[in-house]
């Protein structure tokens, strides 16, 4: 029989020690695995300024995991609608993003440390019980997979392999993060596919570099920060559905080219196609390469009789290379370069805005002389106002003498300083025309004041306001309820990859502003724009009549409405004179571009596109009914930089 051994008396000094000492191995052993595990969560509790009740801030960190921005946003915004959230934020961990969730009380001690290719998913809610039914159900969204443009559920991982699929691909759309974007590019170029670059960030060597390859290898490589373009029908990036016709773009402006392709459409003619370059194409170091070939391309197809050609004021080298190209095609170019005067010569001619551009392009294409298209392109802006807003106009009250402009286009917003400086004098803006008018960060506006709500200070930890208007709809209301404000300019885009439907969510706030403004005995003059057509998915007739009943005065053009406030305000007081802007002169020697050699590919039909990023990309090339293959993306490397400089070596 086995005898039991009674344990050894152990005093009470001993017991606590020994439990100390437990709980402390326990908690090592915690941080240890938590420090194994890629997935963390952490929570703690936090009272906000002015509030009583605690609330739970929970975070979840994963490693290594991406997802495009677009999916991270849309999730986050589903996440801000469960019952107990108070904010979500869901962001890579750059360190600009971790300052935005520091702003927003949503930064744990996980989160501070996690790095630039770690996800963060942080909410801040009324309990520890919705905080994790939030978390859970964000992993839930983001752990779905992305379906292909095609419905099925097959997606490639490389582009090799998407060609295989689809060896017929003639372009890669790429939109991933601008790191990463030149790598892709090349790939795509040397893949022999043409590349339209949506990626913003990207450095500027990297451009010039990808330019040079494109043109060795007879390709285009249209961007980086590319919005738009419109090849053989069809629409890639954030485009608007227009008829197809004679007038052929070529712009370094994405709503600029937007508007023009609009205004062509709702004035009976058509595009045949609009290639667009990137901003940065007409900076000297690029110098033109994209803008010359593509008047090259636009000047060699039979389908295009005129060409619109849309930039922001050009290097002055670049201007003249691109001006002596353009009266190099042989074929009527319209030259818009907002910002700067264009002087007409031989078949080049000037427009000071894209409506005057686009009425021009029209006429031109339809027969008419140069100096009827001329007249006919002034006109457009010498439209009186209408009746409805010049009796709405006069019932201001007197303090009330400011514009304040709200933009989702940074090109519209840069032609409605044009225009209003010669009616009001100094404009600021976060996207000043003169850096002696900026308007410093995101700070409330001041005077005459125009935003362009798509620059990166807005859309830090946004999305785009093309895609979400909510930051513009809570600046509409704090620029209304200004005693001071007589007028509201907006812009509204549609086209595909962009909103559903705008008017739905603006159309009451206009109606609440202008109410608002009542019930305090001034009125409110909200004036805008719908840049977009009948055939795009919104109905650009629908926007603007659900638009106009909420009491906004809808123009046919941008530069109309700029126009509209500009004669409002003159009317008040204000006093302006023509703004001091470069004056440009063609070249009187003209320059034939180069000869498009295999290019001409590009234009021969629509073209078949492998999609490399933002998936509603790839969902509007499908319901356009074009040939699209979505891939799979993910960084390189796990986007580790240490083994991604490693890789660069090895390739080299």
């Amino acid at each position: 029989m086995r005898r039991t051994v009674p344990p050894p008396q152990v005093s009470a000094r001993t017991r606590r020690r020994r439990a100390a000492a437990a709980r402390s191995a326990a908690r090592r052993s915690s941080r240890r695995r938590r420090r194994s595990s890629a997935l963390r969560a952490s929570f703690f509790a936090i009272a906000p300024p002015g509030s009583i009740t605690s609330v739970v801030v929970r975070s979840v960190v994963r490693h290594s995991a991406y997802a495009d921005s677009v999916t991270l946003m849309r999730v986050q915004q589903e996440v801000r609608r469960q019952a107990g959230v108070e904010e979500a934020g869901l962001v890579l961990a750059t360190e600009a993003n971790k300052a935005l969730l520091q702003q927003a009380g949503l930064l744990t001690p996980e989160a501070s440390t996690a790095g630039p290719d770690d996800l963060v998913i942080a909410v801040r809610a009324v309990s520890e019980e919705a905080a994790a039914r939030a978390l859970a159900e964000a992993q839930t969204l983001l752990s779905r997979p992305r379906a292909s443009a095609g419905g099925d559920a097959y997606r490639p991982r490389t582009l090799a392999a998407a060609r295989g699929l689809l060896p017929q691909a003639t372009v890669a759309a790429v939109s991933v993060p601008g790191r990463f974007a030149a790598g892709v590019a090349r790939e795509a170029l040397r893949e022999g596919l043409h590349v339209f670059l949506f990626s913003d960030n990207v450095p500027l060597e990297e451009e010039v570099a990808l330019k040079r390859e494109a043109a060795e290898r007879g390709l285009l490589v249209m961007g980086p920060d590319c919005g738009t373009a419109l090849l053989g029908g069809v629409g890639l990036g954030f485009a608007n559905r227009v008829r197809r016709g004679p007038v052929g773009i070529v712009a370094a402006a994405g709503t600029g080219l937007q508007e023009v392709a609009s205004l062509v459409h709702r004035w009976g003619s058509g595009v045949s196609q609009a290639i667009g370059t990137g901003g940065r194409d007409v900076s000297g170091a690029v110098g033109g390469a994209t803008t010359v070939r593509a008047l090259g391309l636009l000047a060699d197809d039979p389908a295009t009789r005129v060409i619109v050609l849309v930039s922001k004021p050009p290097d002055p080298t670049v201007a003249e290379r691109v001006l002596a190209a353009a009266r190099g095609t042989g074929k009527p170019v319209v030259a818009v370069f907002v910002g700067a005067d264009v002087a007409d010569s031989g078949t080049v001619s000037g427009a000071r805005t894209l409506a005057g551009a686009a009425r021009r392009a029209v006429l031109l294409a339809e027969g008419a002389g140069a100096r009827e298209a001329a007249r006919a392109g002034e006109a457009v802006e010498a439209a009186a106002l209408p009746g409805p807003l010049t009796h709405e106009a006069a019932q201001l009250a007197p303090g009330q003498r400011f514009v304040r402009g709200l933009y989702s286009g940074g090109t519209l917003c840069a032609e409605a300083q044009v225009v209003l400086r010669s009616y009001l004098g100094r404009v600021r803006s976060n996207a000043p025309l003169d850096p002696a008018d900026a308007l410093p960060g995101t700070g409330p506006a001041v005077e005459h004041t125009l935003l362009d709500l798509g620059a990166d200070e807005f859309t830090q930890g946004r999305l785009h306001p093309l895609l979400d208007p909510t930051l513009r709809l809570q600046r509409l209301a704090a620029e209304a309820a200004d005693p001071a404000v007589a007028v509201l300019l907006l812009d509204v885009v549609l086209g595909d990859a962009v909103e559903p439907d705008p008017a739905a969510r603006l159309a009451p706030a206009v109606a609440q502003a202008r109410a608002q403004a009542r019930r305090h005995g001034r009125t409110l003059c909200v004036l805008g724009s719908v840049c977009g057509t009948d055939l795009d998915p919104q109905d650009a007739e629908a926007q603007t009549a659900a638009l106009r009943e909420a009491g906004m005065h809808v123009l046919e053009a941008a530069a109309l409405a700029a126009h509209a406030a500009g004669r409002i305000l003159r009317e008040r007081g204000a006093r302006g004179g023509p703004p001091a802007v470069p004056r440009l002169a063609v070249p009187a020697r003209a320059v034939p571009p180069p000869d498009p050699g295999p290019l001409r590919a590009l234009l021969e039909g629509p073209p078949a596109v492998v999609n490399v990023g933002l998936g509603l990309f790839a969902e509007s090339l499908a319901r356009q009914g074009a040939q699209v293959i979505d891939l799979d993306w993910r960084p390189p490397a796990g986007g580790r930089q240490r083994w991604l400089d490693l890789l660069e070596r090895l390739e080299a």
